[in-house]
């Protein structure tokens, strides 16, 4: 069997397993330096790696919130959208982060240039960006997915001129063009970011001198070759959440509708399973207001964690959301929930002493004794994380439920039982589970959980294919790829071509074909009529290579 090294690069802490014979052999937990995650990288490769025959290593599979973060916070690069439009909808109308220029030119539905780009203006519009220091744009066509070369022209045009282009056909093959602007907007405004990430952890891998395939994990719970990621890394929003239910699935044999929560120093993460099976955005995550097209599994990260800064105003304990360093028991600089647990002695950790004398100043404003106090900020935390956990299965009984697999028709979720994984997993547990009424189960390894999902996820792809066989093209919009198809293409043809163009994409991508389980997840078929006559049929399937773990390895089966 291979040997695998997991990599999660957390907001407080990165964690690392290494993995051998479906045997976690190492694992280790560092502190992740912000301001050079590099360093926290080689930090815990040297850990695990130290005497190992690393001639043995198959895989390496990183996942990060480095993505995430940048958009959160603010902390992205000035981007230009460049947008045509066409009729039909005003620009007006349109979020355009305060960026755009609309050009002129048309494709319509079906992918027929209607009006061309005028490359004159493209070529002014050239000058005015470098005038403006801009160097990373995106490119978007209303109706790019059935016809990219207004895009593909675009880029030829200003390829000389800017850093990076990003091109909204490659972003998803759904057509809703708001939501393709803001996924497209977000892949230009963290390219620069997320670039640099990519050469520096290559850049660690050498100095180990491991050349193995290394992969990078996706907001779907799959993974990507870490080198390809770059065109698109968008792709890698709420990377860390999708390898908290990773980790999960890898761990825990769950079955039934369930609650899985990964507890982290800065923050919670929550999912919900649907007879054990994770749950999908089928449409597109939503990240700080950015509705996108980027296919990921449904999570929510609340600002709740062990490292939570706590606070007692207006007669009421408040948890977080900031993060303003770590416990207290720790050289942190103010009360948190960790240090309400070590006072408690629900965990032996820490200074006691610091801890103690942290939750004496909440004490004080509460009028109540330490210990009380540190009991009263257990209790918030914990009542907090409930209600969160209430509200999202309420919203998600309100509308479809889609798993990775299938939409779930007329699906209620009623959790019976709760998964909890993270540092301070054990600590909360018996709270938790008392206040959502649920039997608690915390996995072996549950502290490195994320690491351990990031390890066992297979590579993902997925490819929206359009057949028109009165004018007898067929494209694949995330490729932008045409193809003439002979007289009589069917469903059954379209079948057999998007499931080969799909297996080899995710070859390309890294997948290994013992990893490929294909399957259709949109199906539809019309028939189109003129003059009372049917001329011709519009044929639309989207294949993606099934979310899971990696071919060889069970769920709840690491050992």
């Amino acid at each position: 069997m291979m040997m695998i090294l997991g990599i999660d690069v957390g907001g407080t802490h990165t964690d690392a397993v290494l993995i051998e014979n479906l045997e976690i052999k190492k694992k280790t937990k560092a502190i992740t330096n912000e301001k050079n995650l590099i360093d926290s990288l080689l930090n815990v490769m040297t850990e695990l790696l130290r005497g190992e025959n690393i001639a043995k290593l198959k895989r390496v599979v990183l996942s990060t919130t480095i993505s995430t973060n940048a958009i959160v916070q603010d902390k992205t690069e000035r981007v230009s959208l460049i947008l045509v439009s066409g009729p039909g909808i005003s620009p007006s109308l349109i979020d355009t982060h305060g960026m755009a220029h609309f050009v002129s030119g048309c494709i319509n539905h079906r992918g027929i240039e209607v009006a061309k780009i005028d490359p004159i203006e493209i070529e002014w519009l050239g000058e005015e960006l470098k005038r403006d220091s801009i160097q990373d744009a995106g490119v978007v066509g209303k109706f790019s997915t059935r016809n990219p070369n207004h895009e593909l022209k675009i880029r030829d045009i200003l390829g000389s001129r800017l850093r990076h282009i990003s091109l909204g056909h490659r972003m998803s093959g759904h057509l809703n063009f708001p939501r393709r602007i803001s996924t497209t907007f977000l892949n230009a405004a963290i390219w620069k970011l997320y670039n640099d990430f990519v050469t520096q952890v290559l850049d660690s891998l050498r100095h180990w001198g491991l050349s193995v395939p290394t992969y990078i994990l996706k907001a779907d719970g799959g993974t990507i070759d870490i080198s390809h990621s770059v065109e698109i890394p968008v792709q890698t929003i709420l990377s860390g959440p999708a390898a908290s239910i990773m980790g999960i699935l890898s761990l825990c044999e769950a079955k039934e509708d369930a609650i899985a929560l990964d507890i982290g120093g800065t923050t919670t993460d929550i999912a919900i399973l649907a007879d054990g099976i994770p749950l999908l955005e089928a449409f597109g995550v939503t990240i700080n207001g950015h509705k996108t097209l980027i296919r990921g599994l449904q999570t929510k990260s609340i600002g709740i964690g062990g490292d939570s800064r706590v606070t007692f105003a207006d007669n009421r304990i408040t948890i977080g959301p900031e993060r303003e360093g770590p416990a207290a028991a720790f050289g942190g600089p103010f009360p948190t929930p960790t240090d309400a647990l070590i006072v408690s002695g629900m965990t032996a950790i820490g200074d006691r002493e610091k801890a103690a004398l942290a939750i004496t100043e909440i004490a004080r404003k509460m009028d109540v004794p330490v210990t009380k106090a540190a009991e009263a900020i257990i209790d918030c935390t914990c009542r907090e994380i409930s209600s969160h956990v209430i509200r999202m299965i309420d919203e998600i009984n309100n509308k479809p439920v889609y798993t990775i697999h299938e939409m779930l028709e007329g699906k209620k979720l009623c959790p019976r039982s709760l998964y909890i994984v993270g540092g301070p997993a054990r600590a909360f547990s018996s709270k938790l589970g008392s206040m959502l009424g649920c039997p608690v189960s915390i996995p072996e390894h549950a502290e490195v959980a994320n690491a351990i999902g990031a390890a066992l996820a297979r590579t993902t792809a997925e490819i929206t294919l359009l057949a028109d066989t009165e004018r007898r093209t067929l494209s694949i919009g995330e490729e932008g790829i045409q193809i003439k198809i002979p007289p009589g293409f069917s469903r059954r043809d379209a079948t057999l071509v998007g499931t080969k163009k799909l297996r080899e994409l995710a070859i390309q991508k890294g997948a290994r074909e013992e990893d490929l389980e294909i399957e259709i997840i949109e199906d539809q078929e019309f028939n189109m009529i003129r003059e009372f006559h049917t001329t011709g049929k519009n044929i639309r399937l989207k294949l993606q290579v099934k979310p899971g773990l990696i071919a060889g390895y069970t769920t709840g089966k690491v050992l």
